[in-house]
């Protein structure tokens, strides 16, 4: 071959890769060398490229035209669990050829195809060559969103020209040295300097700049004023112990997320040995947002009628679209609209509390399903119910109908600020969901000992339940209880087991996915509830006490053996599907409406294409353990 066409090859193939990742983001000398040194390979269909019985692979292969059918060996394995389609631009085997050992998986060519090949040789130095191509390959789901995030971030990057972005640090934010006093300085001391620096707080450390306590503008009132404080008292007397803080690597989403959650105003940023090292307020973080932290939480806190927790929920739903095309992850934005959306339940709780008289009545506001998880997107409704506490003095008849008055009028409320009702009557205003501790552990005990459809069902929204509003003491008996009581039950788990494998993954044989009749799939119900039905399993099956499916899964995984690599991976395709379902909606989504958690594959660009691939790939993945588990 001469210099000029084997100059021509070259630049063919260059152009061919630079169409997919993680090629398209190779050093150019990496991606110079993979070029020079890959082979152009004809596959006819049916033709086997590479099996187990072949030993350690001795090639690297890039599918660049046709399909390649990836089909498991071990056991006796259902195919829809064990086959996989491999399109242009996508690899095999890596794992196998990483650790220099015989591929799990059979290759055959579904079609004519052509492959580029790679000796192992070549592909272990372009690792070594490429910090690009070495993350791909060891990290590989977890790169692939790296690369999603960046490319969104991209799509939007006037938005982030005009609003600095939430992932920000709070090392940047700081603007100056931190201010500080001991817990034994004078209160009138450190006020006058507090009014003098104009500060909004004052944060007292002890002698080794770790910091003890904090008081704010808004605690002088109630604790100095009204209290007529004697201001020649050390500080230590009336400062808050315990100050919320995060390190300076956090970010500004972390603040933001931290300050929803406990409703503060201020956050200390702590240095790696534990000093202060500064302090981030509600104002440093307006000026990331048009609309602020700040303006949620206050339109929350001092709402008076519902009127103005409407306007709070919009504004709810408008920044977690900011974030999102910020390139936030799927897990902080779910947390993130949770958080708020919790705030948003509280004080419509509060505001129903001053129109009825429950005084003296012990009670719990729970929430089940997907807010029960952490989990909600912006197109949720509503899931609830009661826990609450009847002594030997109450009329429990007359209890339950008080609280199922007040549940009604909290359920007409939260409707009215966009969630709607619940279809299925899984509300607190159901007399059936308004129940003590011992009524609940007979309800869940019923499902548990006949484990029908319906109970199944039952149990898949019941038993991820959290408390949003009072008692939380009787909330956690009640799960202590279930994990008990299930833990030991093969029977009921089994039975979860084959309910959780009735929806599998779409993903073709031949074609990349399995399409619904209007050429969508439903994100929901075909995506990430087989993630979520998996890891409540394994949470009720080694008792993992949390209700949030990524907590789950990596308790779960810790607890089973599984490794910390192969647990990251079907998380972030838990979360890739989570974020999909996210950026689909938009301000105005009604939950159920026409196109709701539906996407079209083809309107996603290849990168994100292959993402959901492997996302769903995990999912399969996640539901074969389960399926040898259960031997099903």
């Amino acid at each position: 071959m001469t210099a000029t066409a084997a100059n021509l090859l070259q630049g063919a193939s260059t152009d061919f890769l630079r169409n997919f990742s993680p090629f398209n983001g190779m050093e150019p000398e990496a991606l110079a060398f993979l070029a020079e040194h890959a082979v152009l390979a004809f596959h006819p269909r049916g033709s086997d490229i590479l099996t187990p019985e072949m030993g350690v692979p001795k090639h690297f292969y890039i599918v660049q035209r046709g399909k390649v059918q990836a089909r498991q060996t071990r056991g006796a394995v259902v195919t829809e669990y064990a086959s996989l389609a491999l399109g242009p631009g996508e690899c095999f085997p890596i794992g196998a050829i990483s650790a220099r050992r015989p591929s799990t998986n059979a290759y055959v060519a579904a079609e004519d195809s052509f492959c580029f090949h790679i000796s192992a040789d070549d592909f272990l130095q372009l690792m070594q060559m490429s910090r690009v191509f070495h993350l791909f390959c060891t990290h590989y789901i977890a790169s692939l969103l790296n690369q999603s995030r960046q490319q969104l971030q991209t799509t939007f990057a006037q938005r982030a020209a005009e609003q600095q972005t939430m992932t920000t640090s709070l090392a940047e934010l700081i603007k100056q040295e931190p201010f500080s006093v001991t817990p034994d300085t004078p209160t009138r001391t450190a006020l006058e300097r507090m009014s003098e620096l104009r500060l909004g707080c004052i944060v007292v450390v002890d002698p080794d700049k770790h910091p003890v306590g904090v008081l704010t503008q808004s605690d002088l009132l109630p604790r100095v004023i009204l209290a007529r404080f004697d201001l020649d008292r050390p500080i230590g007397e009336v400062m808050t112990a315990n100050p919320h803080q995060l390190p300076a690597s956090a970010s500004a989403y972390d603040a933001a997320l931290e300050m929803a959650t406990h409703g503060v105003r201020h956050l200390l940023v702590i240095a790696a040995d534990g000093r202060l090292k500064g302090v981030v307020s509600e104002r440093d973080l307006f000026s990331l947002q048009r609309i602020s932290l700040r303006q949620i939480r206050a339109g929350i806190e001092n709402a008076a009628d519902i009127e103005a927790l409407q306007r709070a929920s919009k504004d709810i739903r408008q920044l977690a679209l900011n974030l999102i095309a910020q390139g936030i992850g799927a897990e902080q934005l779910t947390q993130f609209i949770s958080a708020l959306n919790d705030a948003l339940t509280r004080r419509i709780i509060e505001l129903a509390l001053a129109r009825h008289d429950l005084s003296g009545i012990d009670f719990s506001w729970i929430a089940f399903g997907s807010e029960g998880r952490h989990e909600q997107t912006l197109s949720s409704d509503q899931d609830n119910g009661i826990l609450w506490r009847c002594t030997e003095v109450d009329d429990p008849d007359r209890t339950r109908q008080r609280l199922v008055t007040f549940a009604r009028d909290v359920n007409q409320d939260l409707a009215a600020c966009g969630f709607p009702l619940c279809k299925g009557d899984i509300m607190a205003s159901n007399p059936e969901l308004c129940l003590t501790l011992e009524e609940w552990k007979s309800r869940f005990g019923a499902w548990i000992r006949e484990p029908d459809p319906q109970a199944l069902l039952n149990a898949s929204i019941f038993f991820d339940f959290r408390v949003l509003y009072g008692n939380e003491r009787p909330a956690n008996q009640l799960r202590a209880w279930l994990n008990k009581t299930v833990k030991g039950n093969t029977t009921f788990l089994r039975m979860m087991a084959v309910n959780a494998l009735q929806v599998v993954p779409p993903l073709g044989r031949i074609r990349d996915f399995v399409l619904e009749d209007d050429g969508t799939i439903d994100l929901k119900k075909s995506g990430a509830r087989l993630f979520v039905d998996v890891a409540r399993i394994l949470a009720l099956r080694t008792g993992v006490d949390s209700s949030s499916t990524v907590q789950r899964l990596r308790q779960a995984a810790g607890r089973m053996g599984v490794s910390a690599d192969e647990a990251a991976a079907i998380i972030d395709g838990f979360n890739f599907i989570q974020l999909l379902r996210l950026r689909s909606q938009h301000l105005e989504t009604e939950h159920d409406a026409p196109g709701d958690n539906r996407i079209d594959p083809d309107s996603l660009n290849e990168l994100d294409r292959r993402i959901l691939k492997e996302a769903f790939r995990q999912a399969r993945k996640l539901q074969l353990r389960l399926k040898l588990d259960y031997q099903l």
